[in-house]
């Protein structure tokens, strides 16, 4: 595990090759204290070349690349004895992939799409991890055993995503509504700003309702038939 330097944020660097998917990304770690944006890579070179030059403490790595996989990536950043963390942000579900994924080291496996809450979960789990092995000079069992279950996280539940919703997309349609903020979108204005069908854009939109990560609301004009509008949730935020 890379040692990073007390007082200073995790430095964290993104390799997707989805510019959506790593701009949302790197909006929520943006916005996690103690953390911040090191860069991002949208090929495996990239992303080795990235590693030697920005140093980062985390690695968020995607498994499909255009020049190679994530886990090739993972394979060479070990035999180059590399000092970084590595999570996998992947939609690869097969048990070869998580089990290559096991041999290389990774500190967790988050199965594309998850929620906000999970990603900062995990990421604020990493943090406490870091923050109790600097604090630790020799460790005894208890330690051992409290260190690796921080390094495993918990146990939360992978949004299960229904037939003919592709991931990708319901990120962009839940990028669109980010964006939109409290005024929200109606399936229409969704449909413009990504490019979709209206009626996809309405299917992705419900899709989100129905994952309790939107809300919808009808909006009464002066004439015609209410508009029925949706906004991103904002999670909550402990104290």
């Amino acid at each position: 595990m890379g040692t990073g330097t007390r007082g200073r944020p995790l430095r964290v660097l993104i390799v997707d090759d989805d510019f959506m998917v790593a701009k949302v990304h790197a909006g929520f770690v943006a916005a996690l204290d103690g953390f911040e944006v090191a860069g991002t890579a949208s090929t495996g070179a990239d992303a080795l070349a990235a590693v030697q030059r920005l140093r980062p403490d985390l690695v968020l790595l995607d498994v499909y690349l255009p020049d190679m996989t994530g886990l090739d990536v993972l394979r060479r950043l070990r035999a180059d004895g590399a000092p970084v963390d590595v999570v996998v942000i992947s939609a690869a579900r097969d048990v070869d992939s998580i089990r290559s994924a096991l041999h290389g080291g990774v500190l967790h496996y988050l199965v594309k799409p998850f929620d906000r809450q999970t990603f900062e979960t995990r990421l604020r789990e990493y943090a406490a991890l870091r923050g109790e092995l600097a604090a630790l000079e020799e460790a005894g069992q208890a330690d051992v055993d409290r260190v690796f279950a921080g390094a495993r996280g918990g146990s939360r539940p992978v949004p299960v995503t229904p037939k003919g919703i592709a991931p990708e997309t319901l990120q962009l349609v839940r990028q669109a509504l980010q964006l939109a903020g409290s005024d929200g979108l109606s399936a229409t204005q969704c449909s413009e700003r990504t490019g979709l069908a209206r009626v996809s854009a309405r299917r992705y939109l419900e899709q989100l309702v129905a994952r309790q990560e939107a809300d919808v609301r009808q909006r009464y004009g002066t004439a015609g038939r209410p508009e029925r509008r949706f906004t991103l949730r904002v999670p909550h935020r402990s104290p």
